[in-house]
């Protein structure tokens, strides 16, 4: 739990503030980004929240953090906040909200679909989620890009008896995964789900493309707001930067409107501009 006494100088005075604990994941500052800021220490209060929708957004930061590192001043009432995950994107994909410290804070979704739910990546396991995501028709599918953001998918499995998904390059981490995903062909889990394997970050890293629409690209691919463009983790490549790059080109084979990160802004645009970001992420890639 934050602590008042952990509070940091930099905070705006009033009711929320973020304390020392942060592990500056930017999960604050993608979900409420009025009210949050960044410096060389991490996450801080930059603005206190004025509207009812600021307010909202501040609790669900609040809730969100894998540290719990964002406190108030008094105690104030969480139910909305906790109620409002998963929260809808767009269509059948929703945020599941409550990110692990386990996965340094990495975003995780639920794809709501009558042939069975799909879970990506794991967030913490909460009983208050886990109803919610029961009364969206429960998990059938568990898949989890990498090694880094397995977080609780045991928890998840034995609640919801879930098939977890994991290419043989990680498997060392999921060693129980019921499917397991092979060599560096695509794979269709149905019509509608696509696993694009793609070596780099880890040796086992794999993308998942829904309805050619939505990709969720784990830490392979995310999206720099500051400066409008599609980026790759160089100093964050924990196999090979080589492979990276040439998964990328692999994502060029594809299109899609919305890109999914584990960290990193989750991003929406046509498929024309997305695709030309992707080539200009290939280029930058190759003269690293």
């Amino acid at each position: 739990m934050a602590t008042l006494a952990k509070r940091k100088p930099q905070n705006f005075p009033g009711q929320i503030y973020v304390d020392s604990s942060c592990i500056d994941c930017e999960t604050c500052r993608i979900l409420a980004s009025d009210i949050f800021g960044e410096d060389q220490t991490g996450s801080f209060v930059k603005k206190q929240p004025e509207t009812e929708s600021e307010k909202l957004q501040a609790l669900q930061a609040l809730v969100a953090c894998p540290t719990a590192s964002i406190g108030t001043e008094d105690r104030i009432d969480l139910t909305d906040a906790k109620a409002s995950f998963p929260k809808q994107i767009q269509d059948e994909v929703y945020h599941c909200g409550f990110h692990s410290k386990d996965s340094f804070g990495a975003f995780s979704y639920l794809i709501v679909r009558e042939e069975g739910n799909v879970l990506v990546d794991s967030p913490r396991y909460i009983p208050s989620l886990s109803e919610k995501i029961k009364n969206l028709g429960g998990i059938k599918y568990h898949f989890l890009t990498h090694r880094d953001d397995i977080a609780d998918h045991e928890k998840f499995h034995n609640d919801f008896g879930t098939q977890r998904i994991i290419h043989e390059g990680d498997l060392s981490a999921v060693p129980n995964a019921e499917i397991v995903i092979k060599g560096r062909e695509p794979f269709s889990l149905s019509e509608d789900l696509l696993v694009i394997p793609g070596p780099g970050h880890t040796r086992g890293h794999s993308t998942l493309l829904y309805k050619h629409k939505f990709l969720f690209s784990g830490d392979h691919l995310a999206f720099d707001p500051k400066n409008d463009r599609l980026i790759a983790f160089r100093g964050a490549c924990w196999y090979s930067w080589e492979e990276q790059t040439k998964s990328m080109q692999d994502l060029e084979n594809y299109n899609f409107e919305w890109l999914l990160p584990g960290h990193g802004h989750p991003t929406h645009t046509d498929r024309k501009r997305m695709s030309e970001m992707l080539r200009s992420c290939v280029l930058w890639m190759q003269k690293r």
